[in-house]
């Protein structure tokens, strides 16, 4: 994938992974950005669900990991939540979150859910808001940063 930001042009790759297949790279962003960047403490940070999760990792021309998220698929449910979006600072405003959420999105397509929800950090409403999610309750605080809960339905 090449995209233009800034009158350059950022090469990188998003795929969808199982936690088995991409830990490393994805621990890194996720070290690299929540705890390290943000403060985000190893226990909250690592909450044991990552295994259930389909991944999108995203991966510079040279094989580097720059940013990822992930999607929990419910029991029982018509939706499923977005969480732990991630892309390191020097690759911030080159596309890339856009590209992690849309693959993401589309798993979310493929597996027929209804509806998608995340907790997104009160900076990123903007963010989310282009692809149609509204905001849902009140701002609450999770990992000592306001969140919001928000919604897309398909």
């Amino acid at each position: 994938m090449v995209v233009r930001f800034d009158n350059q042009m950022a090469e990188y790759s998003v795929r969808i992974v199982d936690w088995h297949d991409g830990e490393p790279l994805l621990r890194a962003v996720r070290e690299a950005v929540f705890m390290r960047e943000q403060g985000v403490s190893a226990e909250m940070e690592w909450d044991g669900l990552d295994e259930d999760c389909r991944h999108a990792l995203a991966l510079s021309a040279q094989g580097e990991a720059i940013g990822c998220g992930r999607i929990i698929s419910p029991e029982n449910e018509s939706g499923a939540h977005v969480g732990r979006m991630a892309v390191l600072p020097e690759w911030r405003g080159k596309k890339v979150g856009t590209a992690l959420l849309e693959a993401l999105l589309n798993e979310a397509r493929s597996r027929s859910y209804a509806e998608v929800e995340l907790s997104a950090q009160v900076q990123a409403l903007p963010f989310y808001r282009r692809f149609g999610f509204v905001e849902e309750g009140e701002v609450f605080m999770d990992a000592d940063m306001r969140h919001c809960m928000m919604r897309l339905r398909f």
